[in-house]
């Protein structure tokens, strides 16, 4: 199979012929269309937006607001004023937690969070519970590592507040069917549905206004922008609800000496100067992904994972993690028998190939896998055959070196 996308508009893969990266789960590779985006906004528009009555500013707030707009309708946010831009997923899902959960979490109340989740949807909802004097709920890791989704319907009760759970896991790419999940969790509860996308929006075509939950997470690094600038997409109510995360310029309507009030959506969330390049940069990356079609995306990596999953589980001593590729999405987690995974990923360096390996900062899933680390391989559009055979072949290596004779 070939690649999606050419490798030429890549500009560090055009650069390094010979670099296998397989790691896009980690961070993504910047096609040439996001940094021209954000060298012409540098050189041609930048200025700080929102607060310069001259024709340079009002250009950078166009800019900044029209990026917002594009991105928005590429996750399905029709109200492009609840996309709230922050630095990536991690600090909106802690918005949430703080902005939200402060305010509507109390003593005896419940949140229930999964298993499977990335340390950033996990350790905000515990140190709330901590905080707050509530239950802190786990819903269990099905054997071919998804959610258990009777044994988290399960853990619904009147006083649940917060329901949190990833729509890909990023460990094992398990994809979560989160429409049905969000309709099976509102027929029992009125609680908050929080949805961690880091692993989805890159991957999947995403329908915030379909997909039912109240929250949404995602960050731009993970899909060819750039690191630092990611959104929380919300249902309006909610985002209403929420005290201001952050106080400072410009998220305030008035500062009187005794109080202050509060500006309107989206800039009642946003304080501070904008990462405005960011979102810039953000928006070109989106528009490259939507020329592609995210169908075309997610059938491309699902062909991949499922050839490579097939060779990797026929080697001697190898383990694949997860569920069938048909679920999951273009993540391959897996352990070679007498290899540390962090051994294994030295040794598969010295071949050109980058992947990850580690907890992938699932500490709890790890535990209930029965493992410590593993080492994942994941695939995006620049990635084709020639890395699977290249993969294989260092794994290989890697058996002979580590002298593996079978069991």
């Amino acid at each position: 199979m070939t690649a999606l996308a050419p490798r030429s508009d890549f500009p560090l893969l055009a650069r390094n012929p010979e670099l296998h990266y397989l790691d896009s789960a980690a961070t993504a590779q910047k096609p040439a269309v996001v940094l021209e985006a954000i060298r012409a906004f540098y050189e041609n528009d930048y200025a700080n937006p929102h607060r310069g009555a001259y024709a340079l500013s009002a250009r950078a707030t166009d800019a900044y607001h029209g990026a917002r707009s594009r991105i928005a309708r590429f996750v399905g946010q029709p109200d492009a004023d609840c996309l709230i831009f922050t630095r990536g997923t991690t600090e909106s899902l802690n918005m949430v937690a703080a902005a939200w959960g402060r305010s509507h979490v109390a003593g005896g109340d419940e949140i229930v969070v999964t298993g499977l989740e990335h340390h950033a949807n996990f350790v905000p909802w515990q140190q709330l519970a901590r905080e707050r004097g509530a239950s802190f709920r786990i819903a269990q890791v099905s054997p071919e590592g998804e959610i258990d989704l009777e044994h988290l319907l399960s853990l619904i009760r009147d006083r649940t507040r917060v329901v949190a759970f990833a729509h890909v896991s990023n460990a094992l790419g398990s994809i979560t069917p989160v429409a049905e999940l969000a309709r099976q969790i509102r027929s029992r509860s009125d609680a908050l549905i929080v949805c961690d996308g880091a692993q989805a929006v890159p991957h999947l075509p995403v329908n915030f206004d379909a997909l039912g939950v109240d929250c949404y997470a995602f960050s731009g690094h993970k899909l060819g922008g750039p690191m630092g600038i990611g959104a929380l997409v919300a249902r309006r109510g909610v985002l209403e609800a929420m005290e201001p995360y952050q106080t400072g310029g410009d998220m305030i309507e008035f500062v009187h000496d005794e109080y202050s009030t509060w500006n309107v959506l989206p800039h009642k969330l946003e304080a501070g100067t904008p990462n405005a390049a960011g979102a810039v940069g953000l928006a070109a990356a989106v528009e490259y992904l939507h020329a592609f079609g995210m169908d075309r995306i997610r059938a491309h990596e699902q062909a991949l994972t499922a050839g490579a999953s097939a060779r990797i589980a026929a080697l001697d001593g190898a383990r694949v993690f997860g569920p069938d590729p048909s679920r999951r999405s273009g993540v391959i987690s897996f352990a070679l028998a007498g290899i540390h995974p962090h051994d294994l990923a030295t040794i598969l360096d010295d071949a050109g190939i980058c992947i990850r390996a580690g907890h992938h900062c699932t500490q709890p899933l790890m535990r209930r896998l029965g493992v410590a680390a593993t080492a994942r391989a994941s695939f995006w559009v620049y990635n084709d055959d020639s890395d699977i055979d290249a993969l294989l072949a260092a794994l290989e290596r890697a058996r002979t070196l580590f002298g593996y004779a079978g069991v």
